[in-house]
């Protein structure tokens, strides 16, 4: 299993002077792919391969007058900037057809100097490497300073060196992780509890054996500093050095959020998967959600990112994750009896089952008939409600069409 080890650099003023460089120099050669492949279809002409793009947007480009800078970087990135032009367009061209799972890829746009995001990658062929003094060597722009937080688990394949929005540069490791050690990480599944988890916005999870765990909202809490922040960038005059100083200050009170919250998940998923040999959660229909009046705290908690989170590790520590369907009335069913009592207000938080009197917390009774749904949920003779478990799939299940996250949108409504 290939996995993703991010460090943060700190260069000197000279290494970012290239490091700009090179991320002008890659950006420059995935445009000029992308309008050789769209005036190629405007002629009607079949799509230059990427043998021809490379022959002439980098080697005969750097013996032009125009593109002669292009020699200045590592040959390496640009070529993977060609790659990443292959890949958008099989991925567009596999959406069209219906054969890429998950939501519609659009048509590769031209990249800009303005992008939140800029990146360039190193393989093995551009000899990079990490030094013995723990630095990163890049080809034409030296050995930068990494903070590690932790040991790589096997040598790296290759590195992305990544700028975000708040001007913070990163090193994106791919590494092959090893299963072995991975199982020895966790405790043995055998013997742990299996649990169905209710995410919602008053808590951000509530778990089938009890537990609450509240919302961190870490959105909702700095509001009031975003928004200084934002007025104060909102008064700054265009394309002045003022502005870019207040630009920055609002990416990085957003970058703050983004990494807590991610900090969060990190932490919450690893521990269920370490308490548990199997997680069930409901399939949520997050875009629906997110369109709804609801949609700024929706954003907030991040469920997405959270599921996303607990898919891979099952798969990587050997744990079974199961999504229930999103239209499974998991509200409105008594957990004990198995009797549907109806939709009900998002504000009734507890109610009765009429069939058996059992009085019932709403978030509890959706948690427990999740993992029911799931067949987590064992019998009093310990066999399984549901016959068998499905081992966590790395793509992403279920409809993501419009009219479906309307529906999700509306029934989550009623919940």
């Amino acid at each position: 299993m290939q996995l993703r080890y991010a460090f943060r650099l700190d260069p000197a003023p000279g290494q970012r002077v290239a490091l700009a460089r090179a991320f002008g120099c890659a950006r420059v050669v995935y445009n000029d792919a992308v309008a050789a492949r769209e005036r190629a279809r405007r002629e009607g002409a079949a799509f230059p391969s990427a043998a021809v793009l490379s022959k002439t947007l980098i080697t005969e480009a750097k013996q032009s007058p125009g593109r002669q800078w292009l020699s200045e970087v590592s040959a390496v990135i640009l070529q993977q900037a060609l790659r990443d032009v292959e890949r958008a367009y099989t991925n567009f061209f596999s959406s069209l057809k219906g054969s890429r799972p998950g939501a519609r890829v659009g048509a590769p746009r031209f990249r800009s100097k303005r992008d939140a995001r800029q990146a360039i990658r190193f393989t093995a062929n551009a000899r990079w490497k990490i030094t013995e003094a723990g630095r990163l060597l890049l080809p034409k722009i030296g050995e930068v300073k990494v903070r590690w937080s932790r040991r790589l688990p096997s040598l790296p394949s290759s590195v992305t060196v990544i700028r975000d929005a708040a001007g913070r540069f990163f090193a994106s490791f791919v590494v092959e992780s090893d299963p072995d050690a991975d199982l020895a990480r966790m405790p043995d599944a055998d013997g742990l509890p299996t649990v169905g988890i209710d995410l919602g916005l008053t808590h951000f999870a509530v778990l089938s054996d009890g537990p609450k765990i509240d919302s961190p909202r870490f959105l909702r809490r700095a509001e009031k500093k975003l928004k200084k922040a934002q007025r104060e960038l909102s008064r700054k005059q265009k394309r002045s050095k003022n502005r870019e100083k207040a630009r920055l200050k609002v990416a990085r009170a957003h970058a703050q959020v983004a990494d807590a919250r991610r900090e969060f998940h990190h932490q919450l998923s690893t521990q269920l998967i370490r308490e548990n040999q199997a997680v069930a959660v409901e399939d949520l229909a997050v875009k629906g959600l997110a369109r709804t009046r609801l949609g700024k705290s929706v954003h907030d908690a991040g469920w997405a990112q959270f599921l996303a989170m607990l898919e891979y590790k099952a798969q990587r520590y050997a744990r079974v994750f199961v999504k229930v369907g999103r239209f499974e009335p998991t509200s409105q069913v008594c957990s004990v009896c198995g009797v549907k009592d109806g939709p009900k207000p998002l504000h009734v938080r507890t109610w009765t089952c009429t069939h058996c009197g059992t009085v019932h917390d709403r978030d509890h009774n959706a948690a427990k008939n999740i993992k029911q749904a799931a067949g987590l949920a064992v019998t009093a003779c310990r066999a399984q409600v549901r016959p068998e478990l499905v081992p966590a799939q790395r793509e992403e299940a279920g409809s993501h069409g419009i009219h479906t996250g309307v529906r999700a949108a509306q029934r989550h409504s009623t919940r």
